[in-house]
C-alpha cells in the first residue's frame, strides 16, 4: 500500500488495548510547526480499536527515552513514535528505544523501510527506525514523514492484532 491509499478490513484489537503516540520533534514540542504526523497514527490506530489519547509530543533525545519509559509504565500494548530516526545529528529515537526494549523485533522496522522504497521512496531505507517489546509493550519507530507514517501503518495494520494478542499470550 502507497501513500494514499488506503486498507478496505482494519484489524480487530481486542480488549480495549491502550495505545500511546509520541511525536519526537524538537521544533514541535517547541511551537515552531504543528505536529502533523502524530494525529495521523492516532486516529488510525483508534480506527483499529486501540483507546489512545493525542500524542506526546517532546523534544529529540532524552525526553524521548522519559516518554517512551512512561508508556510503558503505565501498561501501554502498543507505543508507536514519529520522528528522530533519520541521519541528522539529533535524530536519537532509534538509540532512546533501544535503552527501554527488553527484546528486538526486527521484523518490522526491516518490512516499514522495505515498504517505503517499494513505494518508490529510495530514501526510506535511511531510516534507522526500530522496533522491540519493552516487557509487554510493543514498541515501534516511524519515521517523521507523513508518507513515512501511512506506508508504516500500512505495514503494522496487516499484522498488529496478530502481534498484541500474541504479546498478551494468545496462541501463534
Amino acid at each position: 500500500m502507497t501513500h494514499g491509499e488506503q486498507e478496505r478490513t482494519l484489524p480487530h484489537i481486542e480488549g480495549g488495548r491502550r495505545a500511546v503516540v509520541v511525536t519526537c520533534s524538537t521544533r514541535a514540542a517547541a511551537g515552531t510547526y504543528a505536529d502533523r504526523t502524530g494525529p495521523l497514527i492516532v486516529e488510525a490506530l483508534r480506527d483499529w480499536g486501540l483507546t489512545v489519547r493525542e500524542p506526546v509530543v517532546v523534544a529529540d533525545g532524552a525526553p524521548v527515552e522519559a516518554a517512551l519509559r512512561v508508556a510503558v509504565a503505565e501498561g501501554a500494548a502498543l507505543v508507536i513514535t514519529t520522528g528522530g530516526t533519520g541521519l541528522t545529528p539529533t535524530d536519537r529515537t532509534p538509540e532512546a528505544t533501544a535503552a527501554v526494549v527488553d527484546r528486538p523485533v526486527p521484523g518490522i522496522a526491516e518490512a516499514i523501510r522495505a515498504a517505503g522504497v517499494g513505494a518508490g521512496v529510495p530514501t526510506a531505507m535511511l531510516s534507522r527506525g526500530t522496533a522491540g517489546l519493552a516487557g509487554h509493550t510493543l514498541v515501534v519507530n516511524l519515521p517523521g514523514s507523513t508518507g513515512g507514517v501511512r506506508d508504516g501503518l500500512a505495514v503494522l495494520q496487516s499484522v498488529i492484532a496478530h502481534a498484541l494478542d500474541q504479546i498478551a499470550g494468545g496462541d501463534h
